[in-house]
């Protein structure tokens, strides 16, 4: 499968998938790739971005060297402090506990806790707004 970004004649942009870069072409010469807005039959590939995937998975570190690096750790621990210091510590019921104040289930108030890969992506789905709490110690 491949995926291009198309334009009509009319200016209209859109994204569709073909089984193939030929099957593309075979269609538009036949003329039955036409825009997915106004029908239009003059359409043309539109430029687009590659997506390349990405072969390493591993965290790229960022350099302790750089000037600002203490004073950005100063201010995460600041960050982290505050938070921890006005919230309420919910544990592993984060997840659970976000999604009621979501949902107005529950009072609105600042919470912290843990959650799980699952979870968290569960909370975003469901559009419930929260930030990640770093963990910056001393040494790091």
């Amino acid at each position: 499968m491949i995926q291009y970004s198309l334009q009509c004649s009319n200016g209209h942009r859109y994204e569709a998938w073909f089984k193939s870069a030929s099957a593309y072409d075979e269609q538009q010469a036949r003329g039955i790739v036409t825009c997915a807005q106004c029908g239009d039959a003059h359409v043309e590939k539109a430029p687009m971005a590659p997506n390349v995937a990405r072969t390493d998975r591993d965290r790229v570190p960022l350099s302790a060297a750089h000037p600002d690096a203490a004073k950005m750790r100063d201010m995460l621990r600041l960050y982290r402090q505050k938070v921890i210091s006005e919230a309420e510590n919910v544990g592993d019921r984060f997840a659970d506990e976000a999604r009621k104040i979501h949902f107005d289930e529950a009072e609105a108030r600042g919470i912290y806790g843990q959650a799980t890969h699952d979870e968290v992506a569960g909370l975003i789905e469901d559009g419930v707004a929260f930030l990640p709490l770093p963990d910056v110690s001393d040494d790091n």
